[in-house]
């Protein structure tokens, strides 16, 4: 689940950061000068909006170490440790990808992927699921993560995110406008939008981001069902994942940072359109299903 709230959070802050310089140099009054440019405003809204995105994803391997405090294994220090980064190896290779970086963090039973592209990625595991499952289950939950860096989700929801940014950014200074408009009506003075303006992009933005945010949890869960179908491929069998779910559900999961829930192994929660993950219970009878 990680992956996901870390990747979220920190398109939020640097599409604001983003949008507000962008108010700060100006760009705004540029855009209204002689009323609203639907064109020019579109073309702004698509550079913030995929620019935050996608500023994001390069962050998301760094973001995901410091937030967890994962520690990467350059060397194995024990056999459990070179045991995780071998199965990732094979699991890897298998898949045709480069070598993820392996990294363990301190926490309960969790997993995540993530990284910028396919050969800049990072499997992570948490203490609590290595002591918590044995080497079979541990190595459904790697392959479901590999089988995420195999699918390119990452990715796939940077470009789905930047879509909606930029829907975000350009609804919400088109209702804004209308909004200050309409507000200042008897108003003959022209130029600069008035407070309305102002207030009601930063409203819009926000609620818009909560809609655009819902569809990409939407997204997300549609991809777990991948994942764990890419899993139980890797290893020749759909019992390991389907066992390595069984266990999760006995656990409290562990959380993970805002942005990055996308690629955990566990996930769901009170509000389900929020929630990155589906129910383990429709994961497990997905897998069954098919059994």
């Amino acid at each position: 689940m990680r992956r996901i709230v870390l990747f979220l959070v920190t398109n939020l802050a640097v599409m604001l950061v983003l949008s507000v310089t962008a108010r700060i140099l100006g760009v705004d009054r540029f855009l209204t000068s002689n009323g609203l440019n639907l064109t020019m405003l579109l073309a702004f809204a698509a550079l913030i909006g995929f620019g935050g995105s996608f500023i994001s994803l390069m962050m998301s391997k760094t973001i995901a170490k410091w937030s967890t405090g994962a520690r990467v294994i350059d060397r194995p220090a024990n056999q459990e440790e070179a045991w995780l980064v071998e199965s990732v190896r094979r699991l890897s290779t298998k898949a045709g990808l480069p070598m993820p970086e392996v990294a363990i963090f301190a926490g309960d039973p969790n997993a995540f992927a993530t990284g910028p592209s396919k050969s800049r990625s990072l499997v992570a595991v948490s203490t609590g699921l290595l002591q918590s499952m044995d080497r079979k289950q541990v190595e459904a939950v790697l392959a479901h993560e590999v089988a995420h860096i195999q699918n390119g989700d990452m990715v796939t929801l940077t470009l789905i995110q930047g879509v909606l940014n930029t829907f975000v950014i350009f609804l919400s200074r088109v209702i804004a406008y209308a909004v200050d408009s309409f507000l200042r009506r008897d108003d003959d003075e022209s130029g600069s939008p008035g407070i309305g303006y102002w207030v009601g992009s930063i409203a819009g933005e926000i609620f818009f981001g909560i809609l655009a945010t819902i569809i990409v949890m939407y997204f997300s869960r549609k991809r777990e069902f991948r994942a764990d179908a890419g899993a139980a491929a890797l290893m020749g069998d759909r019992r390991p994942m389907i066992d390595a779910l069984q266990s999760l559900g006995k656990f409290q999961a562990g959380q993970l940072p805002k942005a990055m829930a996308a690629s955990g192994i566990t996930g769901g929660g009170m509000m389900a359109l929020l929630s990155s993950h589906p129910p383990l219970e429709s994961r497990i009878a997905a897998l069954q299903s098919s059994l």
